[in-house]
């Protein structure tokens, strides 16, 4: 809400104006964002079984978009995406067009994160589930401009030797994709202790951790996240609230908070976004992200979740403002590049007004836009996925593949 200043009332600012805010998303999930159009036509075309090949009815079986009332119901629809994500030109495409959807909002750095483990039912090697998404994110980066990475996951309700195979595959793909390593599933009565090994073998290899942790059980799960595992990054954390001496702990050592607010309504972590602890956490100084966890599950976007903290907790401009800044400050990239973007974005923020005005972009300076080349808003080239075809005549993944042999090469 925003008060305007000749007359004193109230106002609030509209989506679109949200949608064009520089943004990022740190908490999203391959598996869990796919275009529901895509699951029906990967299903036709591979002949994958369905609840329904009518996009009306799938949406209702698989419940998009609604309060599911636990986080175990609402991951039920990972049961459907999951069946159609078992082939590399279905990865390399879930990849590309999740970039593409987050590039159309302005987000300009995504990390996406999904466990390789669950798409190797059709006999993928997971070296080959790696590559296939990090060759959809670079070729959406080649032709959209957006910046993406990779977090590995573990599960927690899968066996903690799984979650060290996980960590394994992530420490051979540092500096080539993946910035880091996850605890996802179910929270409930699967303490992240157990893979304590994996986030060992990690760490000892300086790569970046973040975990799910207070979304379906107390401020103990955090604790363990932070303590024994040595979480550099909280997964929505909604009960933080209830371990105060904890949240002080988090806020004095700026550890960031992935929120996912419409997510967290639906799983049932809290009642309602009105009574969402995000805004707490954020006026008593917490740094705090705001993300979408799961584009078609939750049936949302960053800009659609900017805005209803805008309306539904009351944020004003300046508020969001600080958010989109935590965003890219809790980013898992380098510390070069991190100040890069954050010049760029805190400039361009400057632009945007509480009686939503967004000013004309100043000249961009020129030897540091020769470094930071972004994706004009709205440029989005159209890409064709023909499985059809021989795969060495089509697959962007067997292209991507020769390309990086042929780089080494030289």
């Amino acid at each position: 809400m925003e008060t305007d200043t000749a007359t004193g009332s109230v106002s609030t600012l509209p989506l679109e104006f949200f949608q064009q805010l520089p943004k990022t998303d740190l908490h999203v999930h391959l598996d869990g964002s796919l275009r529901l159009e895509t699951i029906i036509d990967l299903a036709k075309k591979h002949g994958v079984d369905m609840p329904s090949y009518d996009p009306a009815e799938l949406r209702r079986a698989m419940r998009l978009g609604q309060n599911t009332g636990s986080l175990v119901e609402y991951l039920k629809a990972f049961d459907v995406t999951l069946r159609v994500l078992q082939t590399e030109e279905a990865l390399f495409r879930a990849a590309y067009e999740l970039a593409e959807d987050a590039a159309r909002e302005n987000v300009r750095y995504m990390e996406v994160r999904y466990a390789p483990m669950l798409h190797t039912r059709l006999g993928l090697k997971l070296t080959s589930v790696v590559e296939a998404v990090l060759a959809g994110l670079r070729a959406a980066h080649d032709n959209l401009g957006i910046e993406s990475a990779v977090i590995v996951c573990g599960i927690r309700n899968i066996s903690p030797h799984s979650s060290l195979e996980m960590a394994e595959l992530a420490v051979a793909y540092k500096n080539r994709g993946v910035v880091g390593f996850d605890l996802a599933g179910a929270e409930y009565d699967n303490p992240a202790k157990h893979h304590k090994a994996a986030f060992q073998l990690v760490r000892d290899n300086n790569i970046n951790c973040t975990i799910h942790a207070g979304e379906a059980y107390g401020p103990e799960s955090i604790a363990q996240a932070i303590h024994v595992c040595g979480a550099h990054r909280i997964g929505h954390g909604c009960r933080l609230r209830e371990n105060g001496d904890l949240l002080h702990y988090v806020n004095d050592h700026r550890i960031p908070l992935e929120a996912c607010p419409s997510s967290n309504v639906q799983t049932g972590a809290v009642r309602d976004l009105a009574s969402h602890p995000l805004k707490l956490y954020y006026n008593l100084g917490l740094r705090v992200t705001v993300n979408t966890d799961n584009r078609l599950v939750t049936d949302t976007t960053v800009s659609n979740e900017l805005w209803l903290c805008h309306t539904k907790m009351g944020m004003s401009l300046r508020d969001i403002k600080t958010i989109l800044v935590s965003g890219f400050k809790s980013a898992f990239m380098p510390f070069h590049i991190k100040q890069s973007y954050l010049r760029r974005v805190t400039e361009e923020l400057e632009r945007f007004q509480p009686d939503g005005r967004i000013l004309p972009a100043r000249k961009p300076d020129a030897s540091r836009h020769e470094q930071e080349t972004w994706l004009p808003r709205g440029v989005v080239p159209p890409v064709s996925f023909d499985v059809q075809k021989p795969a060495s005549e089509v697959s962007p993944v067997h292209a991507a593949v020769e390309r990086a042999i042929e780089d080494g090469a030289n």
